[in-house]
């Protein structure tokens, strides 16, 4: 992908409004990877002006939705040819394990679009239902208006096209604001959508920092907002909708638990651990960082996890042995470090890795792979979402205390149960206020899936046919006779 001197505003290449530019620096290196040109609120505004006249005036609302459940299918095929560079954009800009990349940063987007593809075509756009006084209700799904939609950098892909794809299904033009730490995937996806030949104004994507992302969410052409990020941001983003009663759906942060009970076996815990905790090096909101172990049995499971937490390979994000990676950026790292910091000030037992520079490891945003044991819920590292590759081991007494201390939690958005029974690990999942949970895995990210959070995880559902409805008001027709 060469550099792009330019904007993708309404479906059309534009000039930026302002020599302002994004200077993405690769995690592993520290050094320049490639530089962008940077939104800026004239941009939004022009991006705005075009989808209010698309939804307005356009054909793209009104278009039949087999028609736009094409454009999606033939957005697939495209991503397909591409996704293999797709994946090394990501590692090179975010520093994402290669071996992560190819599936769930490149891949998992391409069956996203397939699976909401499948979803639009089986969708019910107008129902009919007997109403109470004597006539039918005829009930009609219609798009919700002008989307923004604000994605951050640890899965790019992943969330940019859990909401482009329902939207354009939807019918709703999008104005999409990545993150200045990730715009390279998102300028080649604007290539793909190009190819697509869309009606103008329906797709913007303008890479930008916060500023620019604060004009978007108070924008008064916008209709919706869906944002992806943190609790903290995402309260501010509800004030703002809620002011104007603009639409919003936030997916927000957590801080999961694992929950091993005591049939379970040692090894087969730690290696969902691995990938349940510690995918993508720790910088996903569904990362289970909370380990639960029953008290009879904690040093087993504290060994184990122990092993596996040492034996990770730390390094080149580009090397596919690598199991974990450099955090996106330096901010990260001393963010991650000061956690662990605090964990060992707080009593915390420090079993593995620590707040310095992995093994062989001379440059690069990288955090060793840490374990704690001898947590208690209360402490800030079990409290707070730390984004990076820790994890605390907390012991419980019984099935019930194990419940308790998983949901006492600000948090509800992921967690797991593993047990060698699974009907004793679905009736934990049924008990732990989470909005996504798995038996014996962790949470799969499945298309089919409705994804989000309960408490302060955000409001709303992605994915799955829920996630389609969250692009649409229902609107009821009564028709009486003529």
């Amino acid at each position: 992908m060469t550099e792009p001197e330019q904007l993708f505003i309404g479906g059309r290449w534009t000039d930026p409004s302002t020599d302002q530019t994004i200077e993405v620096i690769s995690p592993h290196t520290e050094r320049p990877v490639a530089t962008v040109p940077a939104a800026a609120r004239a941009d939004v505004d022009r991006a705005v002006a075009g989808a209010r006249a698309a939804f307005d005036e356009g054909p793209w609302p009104r278009t039949a939705p087999e028609e736009r459940v094409a454009a999606v299918s033939r957005l697939a095929r495209l991503y397909k040819e591409r996704r293999r560079e797709m994946a090394r954009l990501i590692t090179a800009e975010m520093g994402s394990p290669i071996s992560f990349s190819k599936f769930s940063q490149a891949t998992l987007p391409m069956l996203l679009l397939d699976a909401f593809a499948d979803i639009g075509s089986a969708f019910a756009w107008e129902q009919s239902r007997p109403g109470r006084f004597g006539g039918d209700i005829l009930v009609r799904k219609e798009p919700v208006g002008v989307v923004g939609a604000i994605v951050p950098w640890n899965m790019p892909q992943f969330l940019l096209v859990g909401k482009l794809a329902p939207a354009l299904i939807a019918g709703c033009p999008v104005v999409v604001k990545p993150s200045p730490e990730t715009p390279l995937d998102a300028l080649l996806l604007a290539e793909l959508v190009a190819e697509l030949d869309l009606p103008e104004g329906v797709v913007s994507i303008l890479p930008a920092g916060a500023e620019t992302g604060r004009h978007l969410v108070s924008h008064p052409g916008v209709d919706k907002v869906s944002f992806t990020g943190s609790t903290a941001v995402g309260r501010e983003i509800a004030a703002v909708c809620g002011r104007s009663l603009t639409r919003v759906s936030l997916e927000l942060g957590g801080k999961s638990a694992a929950v091993v009970l005591d049939d379970a076996d040692p090894a087969a815990v730690a290696e969902g651990i691995k990938l349940a905790g510690l995918m993508n090096s720790g910088q996903t909101c569904v990362a289970q960082t909370r380990v639960l172990v029953p008290a009879a049995r904690r040093k087993e499971y504290v060994d184990a996890l122990a092993a596996m937490v040492t034996s990770l390979v730390v390094g080149d994000p580009s090397d596919p042995e690598t199991e974990i990676g450099p955090l996106v950026t330096r901010r990260q790292q001393e963010r991650v470090r000061g956690y662990i910091d605090e964990g060992r000030r707080a009593g915390a037992r420090l079993l593995v890795g620590g707040a310095g520079m992995p093994e062989g490891v001379d440059r690069g945003w990288y955090v060793r792979p840490t374990l704690f044991a001898d947590v208690d819920n209360g402490m800030r590292i079990a409290q707070e979402e730390i984004f990076g590759p820790v994890l605390s081991v907390i012991s419980y007494d019984d099935q019930d205390d194990a419940v308790r201390i998983a949901n006492d939690c600000a948090y509800g958005l992921s967690g797991s149960v593993w047990t060698s029974d699974p009907g004793r690990g679905l009736d934990v999942a049924r008990r732990v206020r989470s909005g996504s949970f798995g038996v014996n895995q962790p949470y799969s990210m499945d298309p089919a899936a409705p994804f989000g959070g309960m408490k302060a995880s955000g409001i709303g559902r992605e994915l799955g046919h829920e996630g389609l409805d969250g692009y649409l008001e229902a609107k009821s027709v009564s028709v009486g006779a003529g």
